[in-house]
């Protein structure tokens, strides 16, 4: 007689295992919806009472729908009496500016401290830790009297040098990028007559691009949505007034034309918006690679 080879019988997957796949798969895809609808609830609510009149939006709640879409006569107005032409200038100048200073300053002094030993190097980056546990808000009086002092109170390139102050982020960014980028592209140049100054401009400075996208993506927006300190500084709104603090024009306490603040938070969300998709590419490039140490 010949034997018969018996096969495992295979099982289906139990109940119990279904139902805990279908519960964390709902749990994942509804938490994933939530967060959605949070991020955009507050942009529809803002399209929608930038498209009524003031009696409209009186008269009616947040989510009622305008009669007229096409009511532009919200967004000219804001643009005009919050002075957004002198505010879009002084952001721009104040952008370029500390971009500019802050990168070649934080790529300058990382580069110092991670390839030159020497004492006080610990005691440097063991500071800038410190600076990043003190609490602005609680230095703003010292500050300010300093700032007084100087006579950098209602100046813009004031309020820029005050801006270029420590980024403690930016720095652990860009130390930690170029301690990934070999020594010996640094002794080769050294060897072919390069000085420190060249070799860092030369070598460094171009490897560094992801992280300085990173940098200059963080830094930036921080800029352009910080409110409370060029509110602080920047005394005179007409002409030193950022983007940020525009659309102070339209609270009083008469009360708050929010049909024409949500036409120029719109207004400000344009740039930015253009801008990411223009360099879209660029900016998740950037982010992935300087978040990223191999």
């Amino acid at each position: 007689m010949t034997g018969v080879i018996s096969t495992p019988k295979v099982t289906g997957v139990s109940v119990g295992y279904r139902i805990k796949q279908f519960i964390l798969g709902f749990l994942k895809y509804f938490s994933l919806v939530f967060v959605v609808f949070c991020i955009l609830l507050p942009l529809v609510t803002c399209f929608i009472t930038a498209a009524k009149s003031e009696e409209e939006f009186r008269s009616t709640s947040v989510m009622t729908l305008p009669t007229n879409w096409l009511n532009f006569q919200n967004y000219i107005d804001a643009f005009k009496m919050s002075n957004m032409g002198v505010a879009f200038r002084n952001s721009f100048i104040v952008l370029v500016c500390v971009c500019f200073l802050t990168t070649i300053m934080g790529t300058m002094l990382s580069y110092v401290l991670s390839r030159f030993q020497f004492p006080g190097n610990a005691v440097i980056r063991g500071m800038f830790t410190l600076a990043a546990l003190l609490p602005g808000i609680a230095m703003q009086v010292a500050v300010y009297k300093i700032m007084g002092d100087l006579g950098l109170i209602n100046s813009l390139w004031g309020y820029i040098i005050m801006s270029c102050g420590t980024d403690v982020i930016s720095m652990y960014i860009f130390i930690q990028y170029i301690e990934n980028i070999p020594v010996s592209l640094d002794e080769a140049a050294i060897m072919d007559g390069a000085s420190y100054f060249r070799v860092y401009r030369s070598v460094i400075l171009p490897l560094l691009k992801p992280a300085i996208v990173t940098s200059l993506i963080l830094k930036g927006v921080g800029i352009y949505n910080e409110y409370y300190t060029a509110n602080l500084y920047l005394q005179d709104k007409q002409k030193l007034g950022t983007v940020a603090i525009s659309l102070y024009a339209f609270t009083g306490p008469q009360g708050s034309k929010y049909n024409l603040i949500c036409a120029g938070v719109i207004i400000t969300l344009l740039p930015a918006l253009i801008l990411f998709l223009i360099f879209q590419k660029q900016i998740y490039s950037g982010v992935a690679a300087g978040a990223v140490k191999e």
